[in-house]
């Protein structure tokens, strides 16, 4: 009987087999194996599964026997450990800037990383409910362009844009191209940013990779190294809210003491925190004063207060007020 033409992959199938159908919980005899290698075309025997199985041990695979009434065979270690790839899929899976499709996509090559048993309790347990992912497909690739544009040391322009209220995109400057020069990418409340400088503005600027369409890699070397190197990335983002551009500003608050976990969370360990009261404290941080930093501070209602400056007092109460007239019923008008 001629030998199938996939008997030289015998000993790759093999390998392949071990990885996909096997684990701690489902081992295979070989008898199992035999058939499992016929699934592909590929005729066995016990003797030679032998001489086999310990060859894939000498290249590395810790394939332990299960000695009983019948030995069984199972891939005992791998890259990655179960724990690390629910780690691996519930980021992906969280995360807001990857898009339904891309996640699933990824999700499904994580699991090639082990059997397929262990594979569908690893798919059930990641569902992470009222997920808002972003809209904009082409990230996965903006974030590949970007980087091309940095190991190139090359400047990149894109157009920038935000949604209408139809889900249009609306790009920004009448949809001229940016152009500017690339240096690093941050992660910030659950969105990717391009850092870059911008030649024309002089300074250092960043911009959501989900809002970026169109990336192209120009032909003009990146500027702006002196400014990126004086950049403290961590103190840069400090500031920020959600990444909301505005005026920077010390400010100093009174917050409930139950609530320094929260500060710590936002400004970091290295904030100071004041006693101020029998369960209050201050203390004072740079942050850039805009609608979210406002609104942060309202959400904690009548446990948090700000005490300086009076510019931020003032632009505070005055969107309180704003917001409030908003609910308030209007006067009838009588004819």
């Amino acid at each position: 009987m001629p030998k199938s033409p996939n008997q030289k992959l015998k000993l790759l199938y093999l390998k392949q087999i071990f990885e996909e159908k096997t684990d701690e919980e489902h081992p295979l005899s070989l008898a199992e194996l035999i058939a499992e290698l016929a699934g592909y075309g590929v005729t066995a025997e016990r003797k030679s599964l032998y001489d086999d199985i310990e060859a894939l041990r000498r290249f590395g695979m810790n394939i332990v026997a299960v000695r009983s009434k019948t030995t069984r065979y199972f891939l005992a270690d791998r890259m990655f450990e179960l724990p690390e790839l629910r780690l691996l899929v519930d980021s992906v899976q969280s995360s807001k800037f990857i898009t339904h499709r891309k996640s699933a996509e990824l999700i499904s090559k994580i699991e090639r990383l082990t059997s397929v048993h262990l594979a569908r309790t690893l798919h059930r347990q990641v569902f992470v409910r009222n997920r808002v992912k972003t809209m904009n497909e082409s990230i996965y690739y903006n974030i590949d362009a970007i980087h091309s544009g940095i190991a190139a040391g090359r400047k990149i322009s894109f157009r920038y844009f935000q949604y209408a209220v139809t889900k249009e995109k609306i790009f920004r400057r009448g949809g001229a191209r940016y152009v500017v020069s690339p240096w690093t990418l941050t992660w910030n409340d659950d969105n990717y940013y391009l850092i870059a400088f911008d030649d024309e503005a002089g300074k250092i600027k960043h911009f959501r990779v989900d809002k970026m369409a169109e990336i192209e890699v120009t032909d003009s070397p990146r500027g702006g190294l002196e400014h990126y190197r004086q950049l403290d990335i961590g103190q840069y983002l400090r500031p920020f809210f959600s990444m909301y551009s505005g005026r920077e500003e010390t400010v100093r608050l009174e917050m409930s003491s139950r609530l320094a976990g929260v500060v710590i969370d936002r400004f970091g360990k290295d904030v100071i925190l004041v006693p101020s009261g029998e369960d209050t404290f201050t203390f004072q941080a740079p942050v850039i004063l805009s609608p979210l930093f406002y609104a942060w501070v309202a959400g904690f209602g009548g446990e948090a207060k700000i005490l300086a400056p009076q510019s931020a007092i003032d632009e505070f109460t005055s969107l309180l007020r704003d917001t409030l007239a908003r609910y308030e019923p209007k006067a009838h008008q009588t004819t």
